[in-house]
């Protein structure tokens, strides 16, 4: 039986894929474990039927998996971070800085730069909008300014600080399948990032001025309850300072992770010199729950551990065993080869790759599977002109994780619509961040400038 997948075959494997991963995640409202899970079932299935190894199945499946080993233990030390950081009053003091922001006059451009600094230190795009984004969106409706606007603030600036956290799974995940170093991400990522920032600022500026008055006793008391329950001082900022330290002199994000822990966890010693050690274990496995009495405070602070990490950890595995079998048998390959045999050119390549993450949106409207399918599709051919496995790790992000809130019927997307009660059309036009950031990407490509080469790495 001839064993070799021909242009056609291959074509037809993904688009059923994509059909059945889209119709589990749309149609049926499932997390994307589950389409995974069975997709992975019915293309072994047929690689059985097709007269393929078994072995050859199970290498493939160990070589994909094999790259996450590492990642997958950054996720575990990311949630143990979460969890000491909230307890440290890390998290919390970086809150009461951003409320300190808040200003009725500037009210769209205030909001947007708000949601940016609770996203930074939480990581999380989704508990940004639906707690601190829900708050500020109602301060918008008593100002009387346009619903859609102030969504566009909130969703910029909790994509923004999702984006450039390294507490975010969506940036983890990102780095992880492009084989990059996290923070090294990060820093490659403000090339787009930076200017996106900017150009989003100035528009929320101009658009989002108001010379009416409200009421700030919402936020008042959020900020009343951080104060009472965690220790807010400037202490707070010594572990930030490292981090950034660290990855300003390269130190790998292992090591990294662990010294900030062991800093927060000293941190919460000196605070609470009668705290148990038992309490710390149970604070790293399970995470921090906040008893706070305030709904918003208890719902943004009840996270972290290494137990909350589980579920991104298994998708991940899922997902790159799926890419593994379809790369080591040649599936990703055949179908791709006539279109990448053409990408020759950078900028056509990042192009390439942030127009396959917007489709994958498109399609599936999963923003985890918008980077890692174009990762395992387009890795190759980075590789073979040269270019660092970073400038495929901003290109995933710019083109996948920040597009997912722009799709109506995409996990971000319609969550937020809900959480904020705005149509997603209606907002659409507003969240520049995650219009911009393709965009500058992808002018990196074909300027060159930030666009990062294999050799550079030797700088």
């Amino acid at each position: 039986m001839n064993k070799q997948i021909s242009f056609k075959e291959a074509v037809t494997i993904l688009i059923l894929m994509l059909v059945m991963l889209g119709w589990g995640v749309i149609g049926f409202g499932l997390s994307p474990q589950i389409p995974v899970f069975t997709v992975i079932a019915l293309l072994i299935f047929w690689l059985q039927i097709r007269g393929f190894e078994w072995e050859e199945v199970m290498k493939g499946i160990s070589q994909g998996i094999s790259t996450a080993i590492v990642p997958i233990f950054i996720f575990l030390l990311i949630g143990t971070l979460i969890a000491v950081w909230i307890q440290a009053g890390i998290i919390p003091s970086l809150m009461v800085l951003g409320f300190h922001m808040i200003s009725s006059h500037f009210f769209v451009p205030s909001v947007f730069l708000v949601c940016s600094l609770v996203g930074l230190a939480i990581g999380s795009g989704f508990t940004t909008v639906s707690t601190v984004g829900i708050a500020l969106f109602g301060m918008g409706s008593t100002l009387g300014i346009n619903p859609a606007l102030t969504a566009g603030a909130i969703i910029s600036g909790a994509v923004f600080g999702d984006k450039m956290s390294p507490l975010s799974d969506s940036t983890n995940l990102a780095s992880a399948v492009a084989e990059a170093d996290l923070f090294d991400h990060i820093k490659n990522m403000m090339w787009s990032t930076i200017p996106a920032f900017i150009g989003s600022l100035l528009f929320f500026f101009f658009l989002g001025q108001s010379n009416k008055a409200t009421s700030l006793a919402g936020i008042a008391a959020v900020e009343s309850s951080l104060r009472q329950n965690f220790s807010v001082s400037f202490w707070a900022a010594l572990p930030i300072i490292l981090m950034f330290a660290c990855a300003w002199k390269k130190v790998p994000a292992i090591q990294t992770l662990f010294v900030n822990i062991f800093l927060s966890v000293a941190m919460i010693f000196v605070q609470k010199p009668g705290f148990k050690m038992q309490k710390l274990a149970t604070l790293i496995e399970s995470g921090y729950v906040s008893n706070s009495g305030n709904k918003t405070v208890d719902a943004l602070l009840t996270r972290g551990g290494i137990s909350s990490m589980m579920g991104t950890v298994s998708l991940i595995i899922m997902t790159l065993a799926l890419g593994g079998i379809l790369m080591h048998l040649g599936i990703i390959d055949s179908a791709m080869k006539p279109l990448v045999e053409r990408l020759k050119k950078p900028g056509w390549l990042i192009l390439t790759t942030i127009m396959a993450g917007i489709g994958i949106n498109l399609f599936v409207g999963e923003q985890y599977l918008s980077v890692i399918l174009p990762a395992n599709a387009f890795k190759p051919a980075y590789k073979r002109i040269g270019l660092d496995p970073l400038a495929l790790s901003r290109a995933l992000e710019d083109g996948g994780s920040v597009i997912n809130y722009l799709i109506p019927w995409g996990v971000a997307g319609s969550f937020v619509a809900s959480a904020l009660g705005v149509p997603v059309l209606d907002f659409l036009p507003f969240t520049m961040f995650s219009l911009l950031s393709p965009v500058f990407s992808i002018l990196s490509g074909f300027t060159g400038i930030g666009l990062k080469w294999k050799q550079e790495k030797a700088d």
